[in-house]
C-alpha cells in the first residue's frame, strides 16, 4: 500500500507565506512526477505545481513568482513553499504523485488526503 501525508496547512494573513510538505510512504520503486494541486469552495480542482524526478518544474500561472516547488527524492517528498499569499490561495491543497510500486509495475497516480490553506484579508 502507498500513502501520500500532507502536513503545513493553516490560517494566514494575506502576505504571508506558508510550506506544505508531502511524504510518500510504502512500497515504493520509483516516483515520476510528484505535484500539488488546490480545490476552492465551490470551484474544480486545478492544478498548482508539478516537479519531475529530474528536478523540472511547471507552475499554473497565478502562482508564478511567489510559490516554489521542490522534492527530496532520498525522503519520498515533496514541498511547496507558499509566498506572498493571498485570500483567493484558499483553498484545500492536495498531494499528487505518480508512483510505480515495483520493477515489474505499471504507474500509477496517488493522492493525498488534502490539506486545507485559509488566507484572510
Amino acid at each position: 500500500q502507498v500513502q501520500l501525508v500532507e502536513s503545513g496547512g493553516g490560517l494566514v494573513q494575506a502576505g504571508g507565506s506558508l510550506r506544505l510538505s508531502c511524504a510518500a510512504s510504502g512500497s515504493i520503486f520509483s516516483i515520476r512526477a510528484m505535484g500539488w494541486y488546490r480545490q476552492a469552495p465551490g470551484k474544480q480542482r486545478e492544478l498548482v505545481a508539478t516537479i519531475a524526478s529530474g528536478g523540472s518544474t511547471n507552475y499554473v500561472d497565478s502562482v508564478k513568482g511567489r510559490f516554489t516547488i521542490s522534492r527530496d527524492n532520498a525522503k519520498n517528498t515533496v514541498y511547496l513553499q507558499m509566498n506572498s499569499l493571498q485570500p483567493e490561495d484558499t483553498a484545500v491543497y492536495y498531494c499528487n504523485a505518480v508512483i510505480q510500486r515495483y520493477s515489474w509495475s505499471n504507474e500509477y497516480e496517488y493522492w493525498g488526503q488534502g490539506t486545507r490553506v485559509t488566507v484572510s484579508s
